[in-house]
């Protein structure tokens, strides 16, 4: 009881986020039943018939569910091999900077497509992508060579699904690196100079060993999100000529359970992706502590 009274304004700066997640997060659980019953708005949740295992079966049975399933898979999966590396290369970049004003207009210049929506960024993108007045087929033509319609190729869509999102985020995502960047002693770096290392050496045997630890922790949180790749970009680039691979679980879940009513179905849909998410947090953490570093918990 006398740490709680000690440290009692914190325990109170604390409240509003316990809150938070009870309400938000918690709250809504119980409406996970939904998933195991025929649901109408009529009758509520109580009052709707039970039907155990039905919506599971439906899904399952579905040959959108797969689709979709693949899909999201599949670009949280670019996201993983192309855009989570870029962060850690940008911030090792800008941590070799030594001009202060330089490298604070760059951290800036980083930092600013984070705050734009996706609404916005998302026009921005199909604009520069457009096949006849977009800014990258215009350098295609005075090259010679042949306008691509990236937002209507199945092949073309999904690199321009993770470039902008990489334009958007990575940036914003070295902040955490830079931090790390920080606690190293710097006189490992004197250390590893008078051995002789060059700057190469010395981000791969100093400065990466240092940002390890940070880098596995958001391993995880990225390995425990690949169900969920998000709706906000993927329907401000999506359109019906690209629906055989933009079309993911979020979008799915949109237009099934909210457009057509579908909440049972859709809810069903939700709680096996919530599964599986944690399955993979909980595997990917035991994966990361066995390997000497250290986990979410």
């Amino acid at each position: 009881m006398k740490p709680i009274l000690r440290d009692k304004y914190l325990y109170l700066m604390l409240a509003p986020v316990v809150v938070y997640f009870l309400l938000f997060k918690y709250a809504p659980l119980f409406g996970e039943l939904i998933a195991f019953k025929n649901y109408r708005l009529a009758d509520g949740i109580w009052g709707s018939a039970w039907v155990g295992l039905e919506h599971f079966r439906k899904l399952f049975s579905s040959t959108d569910f797969y689709i979709v399933l693949r899909n999201t898979l599949l670009l949280n999966l670019y996201n993983l091999v192309f855009a989570f590396p870029v962060p850690v290369v940008l911030a090792i970049l800008l941590n070799e900077v030594r001009l202060s004003g330089y490298k604070r207009m760059l951290q800036n210049l980083l930092y600013i497509p984070h705050f734009i929506s996706w609404v916005v960024l998302g026009t921005i993108v199909i604009a520069m992508l457009s096949p006849s007045t977009g800014i990258v087929n215009t350098m295609l033509k005075f090259f010679g060579l042949e306008s691509i319609y990236f937002m209507a190729s199945n092949v073309w869509w999904p690199v321009s699904f993770v470039v902008s999102g990489i334009w958007k985020e990575a940036g914003f995502g070295t902040i955490l690196y830079m931090a790390a960047m920080t606690a190293i002693d710097p006189m490992l770096y004197e250390a590893a100079k008078i051995d002789g290392a060059g700057k190469l050496r010395q981000m791969w045997h100093v400065t990466l060993p240092g940002i390890r630890s940070t880098a596995a922790i958001l391993m995880i949180l990225q390995v425990g999100r690949i169900m969920d790749i998000g709706f906000e970009q993927v329907y401000a680039m999506k359109n019906p000529a690209v629906t055989k691979v933009a079309e993911v679980i979020s979008t799915y879940v949109y237009t099934r359970g909210i457009e057509n009513l579908q909440y049972s179905y859709t809810t069903a849909l939700g709680l096996f992706q919530s599964c599986v998410a944690l399955i993979l947090v909980v595997s990917v953490n035991w994966l990361i502590k066995s390997m000497g570093e250290r986990g979410l918990w």
